[in-house]
């Protein structure tokens, strides 16, 4: 029988399978890798914050997160390079993030858990709140759906079918805020957006469809976190890096397999 540990280790790498396997598949279609990069860099200042303030790490990750996303948008709206605002932003929070952890005096942090993940220290409360979000997520890609697939292939198309594709963006915006929460401690800010891309890069093979390709990347991105849990404990190596090295080997895999039309 599992120790409890690990059934909550792998019951939160299953939530966040879930929620990033249909996100994913929006990041690899619309090319926001970077973005998300910028987002999950901005978690380290989130926890720093938290932690200062003495408020929920998930509360000070969510928010931080969300106001990077709305930061991008707000500096991309206004002229400057989208490229350049990813940049400057990711490397400036990361590193804020870092110095800031410096000054917390009398508080002790592990900051290998926050930017490599911690997912065998998840306990019963942080594993509620790791699934809230991962449901949250899903249910506000199942609303906007459609919605958001047609944005993806134009906003001239969005427009005329009666869509605000800057409506669209938020959500996405949003959905990618809590998918950086929930997955903070799984797999850390370092490497979240990874789990993002790499399943959903591995189901593209498999798919004929957006909805299969999404419901492909979450299925190889469970697979990822049992076999990067079951390498963990086998090798002794860091749970975290190693649910990511099992994503990559099965997107390995996914290269050999023919091309669905």
């Amino acid at each position: 029988m599992l120790d409890d540990f690990l059934l909550r280790a792998a019951l939160a790498g299953l939530a966040v399978a879930v929620a990033a396997g249909p996100l994913g598949a929006f990041v690899v279609w619309r090319r926001m890798a970077y973005f998300g990069e910028a987002t999950a860099h901005a978690a380290v200042l989130g926890v720093a914050l938290a932690l200062g303030f003495e408020i929920s790490i998930f509360a000070g990750t969510l928010a931080t997160a969300l106001a990077m996303a709305l930061a991008v948008l707000h500096l991309s709206g206004r002229g400057m390079a989208v490229d350049t605002a990813l940049g400057v932003l990711a490397h400036g929070a990361l590193a804020f993030g870092l110095v800031a952890v410096s000054f917390l005096h009398g508080v002790r942090v592990d900051l290998t858990a926050y930017l490599f993940g911690d997912i065998l220290a998840v306990n019963r409360g942080e594993l509620a709140v790791i699934w809230a979000g991962a449901l949250a997520v899903v249910a506000l890609l199942l609303w906007r759906w459609n919605a958001l697939l047609t944005v993806t292939v134009s906003d001239d198309l969005a427009t005329a079918a009666g869509l605000d594709p800057a409506r669209e963006r938020l959500v996405l915006t949003l959905a990618l805020a809590l998918v950086v929460a929930v997955a903070l401690q799984v797999v850390g800010a370092l490497l979240i957006v990874a789990l993002l891309i790499v399943p959903a890069a591995a189901a593209r093979p498999l798919a004929r469809s957006p909805e299969g390709m999404a419901l492909a990347a979450s299925g190889i991105g469970a697979l990822a976190a049992m076999g990067g849990l079951w390498g963990s404990m086998q090798f002794d190596t860091p749970a975290g890096p190693s649910i990511v090295v099992a994503a990559t080997v099965l997107f390995g895999f996914s290269l050999l397999l023919p091309r669905q039309g």
